[in-house]
């Protein structure tokens, strides 16, 4: 299944980051966090990408034509650094799709600039660049399937420290942390079917005017989802991110969490990928 994700963000609340690039170009450990996005998907077997640039797209391209696979892998050098061998590999079984979108294009023109590339899909999936979870997709996707919708996202609560008031008049009658109120967000992770694109105009933000399309006719889901979810809005995001990273405690390295692992070719996978396949054939 194609993947969707838009990079084409100025990242101008990261003001801090001392280079000027492109904020999916922004640097978590090894890797930027395009990469870890890119990664997360890449694990659950969705490696067909199209990258829908904007700010700097000359960084994105030049990062993937110049891509050093030594950098986050193992390998041997021998023969005095004349041979390397590579222990292990990241991308050389993905498929990048990048298009420039525009500068100044918000998600729904990224969106409507790729639709040409999704021709003879039936559904597709799409996230923002910046977030990242530890969600197991294949029960995100199912549930997307079931329901039988057009859209979908996912539902997070908000990681800001701030606190919700309520009032009665300008008595406080009740004050609690953000993240423990009943308000949920939209996280990204999006499934669609392709009839989205019918639910869309030129110009329009994909989360205003077409998302209020799809409520009207019943035709959009959430997946509430209260495992790990953050997005890097901010420098302290990217310091906080940095953090786990460091700490070996990267919740949203679901190709190295042993809890998140799937026991590929077992009957009961290939019973569940054959049931998948079937319904995406369907949709």
């Amino acid at each position: 299944m194609k993947v969707v994700l838009f990079c084409g963000g100025l990242g101008t609340r990261i003001r801090e980051y001392p280079e000027p690039v492109p904020k999916p170009m922004i640097t978590i450990g090894y890797r930027p966090i395009l990469w870890h996005v890119m990664k997360y998907y890449a694990h659950y077997g969705h490696k067909d990408f199209i990258l829908c640039l904007g700010y700097k797209a000359d960084a994105v391209k030049n990062y993937f034509l110049n891509y050093d696979e030594c950098v986050s892998n193992n390998f041997v050098l021998s023969n005095g650094g004349k041979k390397l061998r590579l222990m292990n590999s990241d991308i050389h079984d993905w498929n990048i799709t990048l298009v420039d979108t525009g500068i100044s294009s918000n998600i729904g023109q990224r969106l409507k600039a790729v639709e040409p590339y999704l021709k003879g899909e039936s559904m597709f999936l799409a996230n923002y660049s910046d977030g990242l979870t530890d969600l197991p997709l294949p029960e995100y996707i199912d549930h997307f399937l079931h329901r039988g919708r057009v859209g979908s996202f996912l539902a997070v609560k908000p990681s800001q420290s701030y606190h919700v008031a309520s009032f009665e008049g300008d008595l406080v009658k009740g004050i609690q942390p953000l993240s423990s109120a009943d308000i949920w967000i939209n996280g990204g992770f999006f499934a669609f079917r392709t009839d989205i694109f019918e639910y869309m105009k030129d110009g329009e933000e994909l989360v205003v005017e077409p998302f209020q399309r799809l409520i009207q006719v019943e035709q959009l889901v959430a997946r509430r989802y209260d495992g790990f979810w953050m997005s890097m809005d901010t420098f302290k995001d990217k310091q906080q991110l940095d953090d786990l990273y460091n700490r070996g405690n990267a919740p949203w390295e679901v190709w190295k969490s042993a809890k998140n692992d799937r026991v590929e070719g077992s009957q009961e996978e290939r019973k569940a990928t054959k049931k998948r396949k079937a319904m995406i054939r369907n949709v």
